[in-house]
């Protein structure tokens, strides 16, 4: 639902400075989520440790032309274009624009708050009524001061429910949120020790949290709960109340019996008079409990009890933040050093238990402190051993003050450290050996150190990679763009071998606009990294969905089949308006929709809300070649027809692509919005084969020189066969290291001091050998592979291949060095 500048400056109360027309659809709060610049209002919000203003520049250099300020920090005539609305906070702003848009809508809206389970039940209502009605919901767990704003914003015109959660962490904090959601229907789940430290009581807690449900129709909750029943009639609701129990059958929804075994629960239930029951695939309290609450709010919606015990039998468990990873010596790592608190402690531990390929190893915990829980240290730690010792846990690694006192508690093999840096000296990681090993930890420990650790790659051979130069090839193909033209990066295959995480940052540092990898794991491990900027993949596989939502990934969407399987694992995630880049086929006949399937394309994209249009392209076949530059003509036209075709049907903005590096430098007039730099990102003209400025050299070592007689042969096969008394240096670097075999036996050439030395005999997996009997040099001297003096064009010309995959075959066990002139 798109609002008027003017509009929201209305309402939000603003002082505006700037009088530029602007229509706005997105609300941003976060730089890093920068999509849709040319409808995004920013609102410049500040923390106890950041200050939304000093991203205002960066921002407006991205495309963003309306802020909301507490104050201008640079005169407005640094940003001739721009609207700013001067407000006295810019969070009270958004909160208060978010409840004015909250106010348009009469339908029905489920609140939920509580310690735990907020997110699960909130999903899982979503694939329980989703079937029957459009749902507006929270993205993810969005229930903070600034999530709820930006969830509500979520609600349009096609809304017929909504759902959204309500955190609070101290008191006060939800009278802001209560008129933000203003839900009809509230679910309170449950009433825990986390972030208990700001509160006097359990009880204090309870009640600030049932100020969301003050005009609410139907309140649900567990009455069986004494601390929730009492805080309720204290609070004199007027409200219908739903509250369920296993013990009192005089209350409207009255749990008969809930019987486990080894695959679900079944549950049997009394609701106004009539028997039921339902399955679901779980067997943890957790999600019986919260299961109960989707139950009554789903009676109370008027679900039939048939459709209920269908859609509860299917329920999918909520996406977790836990990643398996192979380790060191014989180790599965499952890495979920997110957070610390007890509820998510189960949840991967019982995650753990689930991997029956791994029941015969071992299963060591390394667990930091659980903080901010406000327990004490005694009763918590008693519970967190309950837990680890009926998990099948063998050993504990502990890591903290409080876990370490509690030592005595942990009935198992177990280790206890005060610091990670503690741990990592001590040296017993790697005494860890075949066995499946969860990390589990607060941020504020640092365990990446110690997954990083577990994970060590270690190699002689270097691939040195110039930055500088990564920066001039950037600067030499921007300076062939229109001022307003944008450009994606390509960084796929760990950035054509050299190493994504750094190339990322160089570019995110030179403000490009997108960067772009193959596959989702690419993506993720840049987001690991830090890097913010918007990632497309290029090549989405279906199985790596919960990937690209968890790390804000934006897929290529080239197909139907795609599309539907996106669609529907974006709804079971929780996911709006995710963006995707829609490729179609002007003839590489590869990959893309069909250009005459634009209408139906609309169609479906019109008729959903999970996924977005962000931009539309096509790949050019030949741009490298003149002899195709007719065929290149005929695409560009084509692709102008069908991306004209798209926008037609979508009001926003979608940016066009279809030129490559040789594009740019030949076809000018294709820019369209933005231009995808591969190649000559690395240093390398297609059009020519000529380099620019070499970005990556790789290097290794002489571990040893031999004399060997004209009568011997050299490595495997016999094949180096010698001529003359030669010396035979031998380099630490094979096919397993990515040096083409196809080199060998005289074919190629490395350089060692600046001079030829061929390559004798087989290339080996691990080591090569080379002919140095007319240079001068000595063990340790180094021998360049590829770089400055020996470009990687020449090993291509020899090999019959493209310099493609000279680079991207560097394998990532070679050592990555990076460095600037």
């Amino acid at each position: 639902m798109s609002n008027s500048i003017e509009e929201i400056a209305s309402v939000i109360g603003a002082k505006r400075i700037g009088n530029h027309p602007a229509h706005i659809d997105w609300i941003l709060t976060d730089s890093r989520s920068l999509c849709f610049p040319e409808e995004t209002l920013f609102f410049a919000l500040k923390t106890k440790r950041n200050d939304g203003h000093k991203y205002i520049a960066d921002l407006y250099e991205r495309g963003v032309r309306n802020f909301v300020v507490g104050t201008l920090t640079t005169e407005p005539e640094s940003y001739p274009d721009a609207n700013f609305l001067v407000v006295g906070s810019p969070l009270k702003a958004l909160q208060r624009l978010a409840s004015r848009h909250r106010e348009q809508f009469q339908v029905p809206v489920v609140g939920i708050t509580g310690s735990n389970g907020k997110t699960i039940v909130k999903e899982w209502l979503y694939q329980i009524l989703s079937p029957e009605r459009i749902i507006t919901r929270s993205p993810r767990s969005y229930n903070s001061q600034i999530g709820v704003p930006l969830s509500v914003w979520m609600m349009n015109e096609h809304t017929e429910l909504g759902i959204f959660e309500a955190g609070i962490s101290e008191m006060g904090e939800m009278e802001a949120l209560k008129p933000i959601i203003q839900p009809t229907i509230g679910v309170l789940t449950n009433i825990g020790g986390a972030h208990q430290e700001n509160f006097t009581s359990l009880q204090d807690k309870c009640m600030e949290k049932l100020q969301l449900f003050k005009d609410c129709d139907v309140i649900v909750y567990n009455g069986d709960n004494e601390l929730i029943s009492s805080c309720v009639s204290k609070s004199l609701f007027t409200a219908r109340e739903i509250a369920w129990s296993t013990k009192d059958n005089e209350r409207p929804l009255f749990i008969e019996s809930i019987q486990k075994d080894d695959t679900g629960t079944t549950i049997k239930y009394r609701y106004l008079g009539f028997f039921k029951e339902y399955r679901i695939p779980f067997i943890d309290d957790a999600s019986i409990e919260n299961s109960l609450h989707c139950l009554a709010v789903a009676l109370y919606l008027m679900v039939s009890p048939e459709d209920i015990a269908e859609r509860m039998l299917h329920l999918e468990p909520i996406a977790m933040r836990l990643e398996v990873k192979e380790g060191k010596n014989g180790c599965i790592l499952i890495n979920d050093s997110y957070n610390s608190d007890f509820a998510s402690l189960d949840i991967a531990l019982d995650f753990m238990a689930r991997r029956t390929e791994d029941k015969e190893r071992k299963r060591t915990l390394i667990l930091s402190d659980i903080l901010e829980t406000g327990q004490s240290g005694k009763l918590l730690y008693r519970q967190v051993a309950e837990l680890v010792h009926s998990r099948g846990v063998n050993r504990i690694i502990g890591v903290g003050e409080e876990i370490s006192a509690s030592a005595s508690r942990f009935e198992i093999e177990k280790n206890f450290f005060r610091s990670t840096s503690e741990l990592i000296e001590s040296g017993i990681l790697s005494t860890l050996k075949n066995e499946v090993v969860l990390i589990k930890g607060a941020r504020m420990f640092h365990f990446d150190q110690i997954t990083d650790l577990l994970e060590l790659k270690v190699h002689e051979t270097i691939l040195e990679i110039n930055l500088n130069a990564l920066t001039d090839n950037l600067n030499f193909y921007r300076n062939k763009l229109k001022p307003e033209t944008k450009m994606v990066c390509m960084v796929k295959a760990s950035a054509y071998g050299a190493g994504s995480f750094e190339i990322a940052k160089t570019l995110e540092d030179h403000r490009v606009d997108y960067l772009a990898v193959a596959v989702a794991d690419e993506g993720a491990d840049l987001r690991k990294a830090g890097i913010g900027s918007s990632i497309i993949i290029m090549n989405p596989e279906v199985t790596a969905f919960k990937t690209m939502f968890d790390y804000r990934l934006e897929p290529e969407v080239y197909s139907f089949h795609l599309l539907e399987e996106l669609i529907k694992a974006a709804e079971r995630e929780g996911a709006t308006n995710c963006p995707i880049h829609i490729k179609i086929d002007t003839g590489m006949h590869r990959l893309g929709f069909d250009p005459a399937d634009m209408p139906r394309l609309i169609e479906r994209l019109k008729r959903q809300s999970a996924v977005i249009p962000r931009s539309v392209f096509s790949h050019l076949v030949g741009s490298d070649a003149e002899r195709f530059d007719a065929f290149t003509r005929h695409q560009i036209e084509t692709f102008e027809q069908a991306a004209a075709e798209l926008q037609a049907g979508f009001s926003h903005k979608i940016l066009r692509h279809i030129c490559n590096t040789a594009g740019i430098q030949r076809y000018p007039g294709a820019q369209f919005d933005m231009v995808r730099l591969g190649i000559g990102l690395y240093g390398i003209d297609p059009f020519t084969n000529q380099m620019l400025h070499n970005v990556t050299t790789l290097k290794t070592t002489i571990l040893q020189i031999h004399d060997v007689p004209a009568d011997e042969t050299v490595g495997y096969s016999r094949k180096g066969v010698l001529n003359r008394n030669s010396r035979i240096a031998a380099l630490p670097i094979g096919y397993a290291d990515g040096l083409n075999r196809h080199l060998g036996n005289g074919k190629g050439y490395c350089l060692v001091n600046g001079q030829k030395a061929p390559y004798v005999g087989n290339i080996c997996m691990d080591v090569c050998m080379i002919d140095v009997t007319d240079i001068d040099c000595k063990e340790g001297d180094k021998a360049i592979i590829f770089g400055d003096e020996l470009p990687v064009t020449v090993l291509s010309d020899i090999l019959d291949t493209i310099p493609y995959e000279i680079l991207t075959s560097v394998s990532e066990r070679v050592k990555r060095v990076y460095y600037q002139d």
